[in-house]
């Protein structure tokens, strides 16, 4: 796995995207004098590439802290390339902020929700991401959420370390298996198709899928089915969401979705929020019984990804759900993002 991303700072360069493949993670093209704007400390990798060309003058903020907004319109001035993260919001102010100059900007993420493509694009900027480098991290941890989640991980562990585990029972922590279960996935796209592909061995009996359209080739190996959004909701013991965050998805996992679950589905989001509200799978779990009560029968469970670049602050903490006793054991696992 490479870290860095494509950077291509030419004053020819036209408008496009750039994907980050092997035999491009080592190349850095620029032209004589060209300045590079890196928004965070990165990866050894990424940041050698830039270093090692002499020909670059990089400025750099010197911290794995978000650069602060003056900080980041101060130093980006007269960049021709800008390498940022998915917490730097690059919009028309940074632009302005950079000048005609700026021919490049890459993005240490697979999303570009922070970026203001149109405007980028209107000025014939070129961007690079890395669509590929997250996709077997992101399956794994949805896997392991997943799991997680239906087997009761953090309750188990949270009563041993409380003392309440005493005794055995028969019952006791009981969770449920995916031998013989419905997965519903939404979104299968590469994300979609790894966390499937890892699903696959434990006995999962049918896969559901929704998205923009059929993928017959993509869903063949897994013997998977197209459905509408409302009859996964209904037929999966277990959701796993791995859509990108677009127009048509925000939001798709609403209130009507959530009534129509099973009461006993497992609900996991490894997308960007809002495509799948957290309040909305919270409000699932309450109805359906808490996520940590001891009995198996009636209970939904939920894991998160992280969902946003920043993390909630103290008030907001406080007044989650998903910080409240007792027992509601959402899980979270971050990959490429803090957790919220």
């Amino acid at each position: 796995r490479c870290w860095c991303v494509p950077v291509l700072v030419c004053p020819g360069a036209g408008a496009g995207v750039c994907r980050c493949v092997p035999c491009q993670c080592r190349r850095v093209t620029v032209c004589p004098g060209a300045g590079v704007c890196r928004c965070r400390c990165v990866p050894v990798p990424a940041s050698d590439g830039v270093s090692r060309c002499r020909r670059c003058r990089v400025q750099q903020w010197d911290s794995e802290e978000p650069v602060p907004r003056a900080e980041l319109l101060a130093g980006v001035a007269g960049a021709h390339g800008l390498l940022c993260l998915l917490s730097d919001r690059i919009d028309r102010e940074v632009l302005d902020a950079a000048g005609p100059g700026l021919k490049v900007i890459s993005t240490l993420s697979v999303g570009l929700d922070h970026l203001a493509l149109d405007e980028i694009k209107k000025r014939g900027i070129r961007v690079g991401y890395t669509p590929d480098v997250l996709t077997d991290a992101t399956a794994e941890l949805s896997v392991a959420l997943l799991l997680s989640a239906c087997r009761r991980l953090p309750e188990a562990a949270q009563q041993v370390r409380s003392g309440g585990w005493t005794t055995w029972k028969p019952l006791w922590m009981c969770g449920y298996g995916l031998s013989d279960s419905t997965v519903g996935i939404i979104g299968l796209g590469r994300i979609g198709q790894a966390v499937a592909r890892r699903l696959k061995p434990f006995g999962v009996r049918r896969f559901l899928y929704t998205g923009s359209g059929p993928k017959p080739e993509s869903a063949a190996e897994f013997g998977a089915e197209f459905v509408p959004l409302a009859r996964l909701a209904e037929e999966s013991d277990f959701v796993v969401v791995t859509c990108a965050l677009t127009p048509a998805t925000q939001g798709m996992c609403n209130k009507d979705f959530f009534a129509r679950m099973k009461k006993t589905s497992v609900f996991v989001n490894t997308s960007s929020d809002p495509a799948a509200h957290r309040e909305c799978h919270l409000r699932h779990a309450q109805h359906h019984g808490r996520a940590g009560s001891q009995e198996p029968a009636g209970r939904a469970a939920g894991g998160a990804h992280a969902a946003r670049a920043d993390p909630l602050t103290a008030r907001a903490r406080a007044q989650s759900p998903l910080q409240q006793p007792p027992g509601r054991q959402p899980v979270s696992l971050p990959c490429g993002a803090q957790e919220p």
